[in-house]
């Protein structure tokens, strides 16, 4: 005679914690939704709209206009294209940088490697600041150049550590087997530790290409102000700023508009500026969660 067992369901208590918790992450969620909607809701109104301070959420005299104007600017279109370039090849740069210097100091025969990783600590900690770093792309020949877009970044000291400890919770094992078969440094490297890493190489990507993407700060100090090669964020903020009180802009294009158009057609900008970044996340999403925590796991 079989006995038949019952399964017994609890349902969990919600405790005044649990209430809490959730009151503080819907607050959360409300301050990084509601500006959010505030910006399309403004790209979408009239100027009109906009200059008696109907706007909420919600569009006030609904009208695409803006977009239409933005998707017909050459200048416009020219910088999201030489951003969206130089974007995949910040992130290409930041990986191979990040796993060649990672993958070496997972090594416990490597000489100095203690010595090493103070070093690269110590940079992360302490800065020149704006002026000697200046002076020294002035020196290496960088301003004015593309290039001082993608040299000077191409090395986080936090990534590094990121992909250290991610390549340190491999099983050692697995090297182990793979040099008994013959395997040589770079055949492991590429073998083994880039295919079991592809999560923490998403969660590393998604942060260079977002901090690239929102990045203008390096163009405005390096690259002089006529130059084509200005991310998009920085021709946000010239059109930003001409719609304000410093005209920094160059004449002509989108920044030469009446102060209410130009608030319609600087929402809009920023509107189609964030869409590209945000259409890549949905892709790594499953990647990301776990290639932020186990590359914590070890120290």
């Amino acid at each position: 005679m079989e006995k038949t067992k019952r399964k017994k369901h609890y349902k969990k208590r919600i405790t005044f914690g649990d209430v809490v918790i959730i009151a503080v992450m819907l607050i959360l969620a409300a301050l990084c939704v509601l500006p959010l909607l505030n910006v399309i809701a403004t790209s979408l109104s009239s100027p009109g709209a906009i200059m008696r301070r109907e706007i909420t959420i919600f569009p006030v005299e609904f009208h695409t206009g803006a977009y239409a104007d933005i998707l017909g600017d050459a200048r416009f279109l020219r910088s999201m294209v030489w951003t969206a370039i130089l974007t995949v090849i910040v992130v290409v740069v930041n990986l191979v940088m990040t796993v060649l210097a990672a993958y070496p100091l997972t090594y416990s025969s490597l000489k100095g490697r203690k010595y090493i990783m103070i070093y690269f600590i110590f940079t992360m900690m302490f800065g020149a600041g704006l002026i000697p770093g200046f002076i020294l792309n002035r020196d290496l020949g960088l301003l004015n150049n593309p290039l001082v877009l993608i040299i000077p970044g191409s090395l986080s000291i936090f990534n590094l550590i990121i992909m250290r400890n991610f390549f340190m919770g491999i099983p050692e094992s697995l090297k182990e087997s793979a040099e008994i078969d013959g395997a040589s440094p770079m055949t492991i490297l590429f073998k083994i530790f880039v295919p079991l890493s592809l999560p923490s190489f998403a969660t590393i990507g998604l942060w260079v290409a977002v901090g690239r993407w929102n990045g203008f700060q390096d163009a405005l100090f390096f690259l002089p102000a006529a130059s084509e090669y200005h991310p998009i964020q920085l021709l946000l903020w010239n059109i930003l700023q001409q719609n304000t009180t410093v005209d920094v802009a160059d004449p002509g294009g989108l920044s030469a508009m009446p102060v209410g158009w130009g608030r319609v057609v600087e929402n809009a900008s920023i509107v189609v500026a964030m869409i590209p970044i945000l259409c890549v996340y949905p892709f790594i999403q499953k990647y990301f969660v776990k290639g932020a925590t186990l590359g914590a796991v070890k120290g």
